[in-house]
Formats: structure tokens, sequence, C-alpha cells
């Protein structure tokens, strides 16, 4: 088994077709088929069922996907930090919940890159699954992140919460009732509360997961929604405006480390402490 049989295994599942795959990777259908072949004889197991319609999996081929995604990400990591920049003597791997990253995430990724000029940075964006994901697989070292972890190789230091305040385009908006209020995922405790406090207020018609996209929403359409403080403070004033007399709720926030990374990083407790 190499590498670039586990990369065409997975443009095969990617494109949905041997054809597309060799297309995606600039080969020839011939060379796709060989490599899939001697990635199914070296198993035992076939992997690929083709069809006119295209290539579905079979059971192993099912099993095995998920651990060669794991491998060609841990194989680009690899070459990542064993590629440092010179006068850098090690990496760190940050993922962040998109809505975390103005402020809190950008606050952290700027600490580390001003007080630890031997360390090389990266960033990733993702949601809850993804986050997760790179962690357990150790992709990626720390992640900013709204939930915490139980797990006993990860470390997790609680953060800020996020006030979750109400904005509109009009600051006489009504706080009930109104019919251009879209609802943005605030977490289960969030949902939760604002059923109880919005019990009579019917459905919203709109719904976004991220507090990014509703904001975007709101700046482009007007209308109304909770969102994170530290988002909005930027437009307050001008494009939106904090209805006073609304409920305010929070959300917990947290950064998840990898344990055995963390062991090794005697500065990270000072950039946790500069962000609280």
């Amino acid at each position: 088994m190499n590498l670039t049989e586990l990369r065409t295994f997975l443009a095969i599942i990617e494109t949905g077709s041997l054809v597309r795959a060799s297309e995606a990777m600039n080969v020839t259908q011939s060379t796709v088929t060989a490599r899939l072949k001697a990635l199914e004889d070296e198993l035992g197991q076939r992997l690929i069922i083709r069809q006119k319609s295209g290539a579905s999996l079979t059971a192993a081929g099912v099993r095995l996907q998920r651990y060669a995604a794991t491998i060609s990400d841990l194989w680009q990591q690899a070459r990542q930090e064993t590629a440092l920049p010179d006068g850098m003597q090690s990496v760190c791997n940050m993922a962040c919940h998109p809505d975390l990253w103005p402020d809190l995430g950008a606050r952290l990724f700027d600490h580390i890159r001003t007080t630890q000029p031997h360390i090389a940075l990266s960033i990733w964006t993702g949601g809850q699954h993804d986050l997760t994901h790179w962690l357990d697989n150790g992709l990626v070292d720390l992640a900013l992140t709204y939930w915490p972890s139980t797990r006993a190789a990860k470390l997790t230091d609680e953060l800020p919460p996020d006030r979750l305040i109400l904005v509109s385009d009009k600051a006489d908006n009504p706080i009930r009732f109104d019919k251009g209020y879209v609802y943005v995922e605030g977490g289960d405790d969030f949902g939760r509360a604002h059923a109880t406090v919005f019990a009579d207020a019917g459905t919203a018609r709109l719904n976004f997961g991220t507090a990014r996209l509703g904001l975007d929403h709101l700046l482009k359409n007007g209308g109304s929604a909770y969102l994170p403080d530290r988002l909005v403070q930027p437009h307050l004033g001008n494009d939106l405006h904090k209805l006073k007399d609304a409920p305010v709720f929070t959300r917990p926030s947290y950064v998840v480390s990898r344990s055995t990374v963390r062991a090794g990083w005697p500065w990270f407790d000072d950039a946790i402490a500069a962000m609280t």
C-alpha cells in the first residue's frame, strides 16, 4: 500500500467514478484502475463497485475510507512540520469555529504569533464535527470551540462566554413577533432558553447555522436576530441596533488542546490568561 493508491481511492469516492478521478488527478483511467487494483489486491478486499452509473463503496471500502482520509491528512501535516521555515522550531496547528474567530480566535493566534516567534502557525476553520475529528486524529493541536471535551487525552480551558444579544437594522423594531426575525444557532442551552422565553412567538422562517451567516443576512436584508455581542459591536449604532429590553443569553466557549502537545508548551497558560 502506498499514499498514491490511497489518494486515488479517495479521488474515486469524491468524484464518483474512475473516469472523473483520472481527470481530477490528471492521469489516465488505466492508471487509476491499476492503482485501485493494487490496493484491493494488497488488502484482499473489493473496495469499489464499478457500474455504468458510477462507482460505489463496498462495506470494506466504507471501512477503509475513514483511515485513508486520516492517513492522507497526517502525511500532509508531516510534510508541513518537517519542512519548517528557517528559524522555526515547531508548528502549532489551530482550529477554530468560524463564529469564534473574530476576537477570540484572532487574539489567540496573534498572541502566539507575537510572543512565540519560533513557532510556525496554521489555522483551520470548521464546524464541531470537523474540530472533533481533527483533534482526535492529531491533525490540529488545539481548537476554539463551543463544546468542552471529556476525553482524558484532551485538556479544556474555559474562555469568556459569548453574550447573545438581540439586534436589528431598526432601533424601534419589536422584540416579539417580528416578521424579519431569523433564528441563529446558539447551542442547545440557548435553544431551550430561547424556546421558553419566546414560546408564543412562533417559528422563525429563516434559520442560520452560524452567527457569521446570520450577521451577513441582517446587513444585507435587514431583520433581527440573536448574535454574539463581540461580533456585532463594529456595526452597532450604524447598520445595527441593540434592542435594549430584550433578554440576553450566554454561550460558553472553550479551548480544547491535546495533552501530549500541551505538555511542551510552557507558554500556553499565559496565552489563555491573556484572553480571559
